[in-house]
């Protein structure tokens, strides 16, 4: 299912089920094409509300997907589209290394710890042996100009890899992927928490709390220092925002929210 680009407060979500979107970022990788692609939840969407810089960077992806039953609720209700279910990061990820695997794509992890990518390193080793061919490198964790980024770059192309994960956390992930993916020969993939799945170091949601969009409390519940005000905070601004538009649409006719997009730059630094 592949429904195009819907505005939900203000950012352009691809109404697409995994199949739809594991083949398109697949198609990037065959042909060793540039693209940037994210798994976009609540929180990301916020994050582009506050920051007009991230939300031209992110309507300008080639793949925004719906990460989190709330986006594809959202979806759903205001276009009436019939998304039969979200497309998480991590079960991409999934989906993303079982295909690499089979058709003997090589892919590469940027971002997290050295720590992580050693337990994801295990993980992988144990899923698929030799049948993966796999590259790391961890976050730098500080800014970068341009002359580092475009190093950096050189750097992750001269793996060969078709895939580049990216795990930095967000926003900065998605603001890294919007400066590198049109310089790199292979889809960049914003991914986020899938690191830390893969590696262990946090567990999923049972299936039933993730149909029932409750994915969020229990990743709360693991992390409740960090992530306590985020989920309460972003969780009821996004609702009541998508309320809004959905009242505007039916009231109104009116049927996208984007702001103009020659008002922002784009940033002269970026994490890495």
């Amino acid at each position: 299912m592949d429904r195009g680009k819907r505005d939900v407060l203000g950012v352009l979500v691809d109404a697409v089920d995994m199949g739809a979107a594991v083949e398109r970022v697949l198609d990037f990788a065959r042909l060793r094409q540039p693209a940037a692609v994210t798994a976009l939840a609540v929180h990301g969407i916020m994050e582009a509300n506050h920051d007009p810089r991230l939300r031209v960077a992110l309507n300008d992806f080639d793949l925004v997907l719906p990460d989190g039953q709330p986006v594809r609720w959202a979806l759903n209700l205001l276009y009436g589209l019939g998304l039969p279910d979200k497309v998480p990061g991590p079960s991409l990820v999934d989906e993303l290394l079982d295909r690499a695997a089979d058709e003997g794509y090589p892919v590469h992890f940027h971002g997290s710890t050295p720590e992580t990518l050693t337990l994801i390193g295990a993980e992988l080793e144990r899923r698929f042996g030799g049948r993966l061919a796999v590259t790391m490198a961890p976050s730098r964790f500080k800014r970068i100009n341009p002359a580092e980024l475009e190093e950096l770059v050189a750097s992750i192309n001269d793996t060969g890899a078709q895939l580049c994960f990216v795990g930095l956390g967000c926003p900065r992930q998605e603001r890294f992927v919007a400066a590198t993916a049109s310089g790199l020969k292979m889809p960049a993939i914003a991914v986020g928490a899938a690191f830390d799945y893969l590696a262990g170091s946090i567990s999923r949601a049972p299936h039933l709390a993730q149909r029932a969009g409750l994915e969020w409390l229990y990743r709360m519940l693991q992390e409740p220092k960090r992530l306590a005000r985020r989920y309460l905070v972003t969780n009821t601004e996004f609702t009541v925002g998508v309320g809004r538009q959905w009242a505007r649409q039916r009231l109104l006719g009116h049927r996208t929210g984007l702001a103009p997009d020659d008002l922002v730059g784009e940033w002269s630094l970026v994490d890495a």
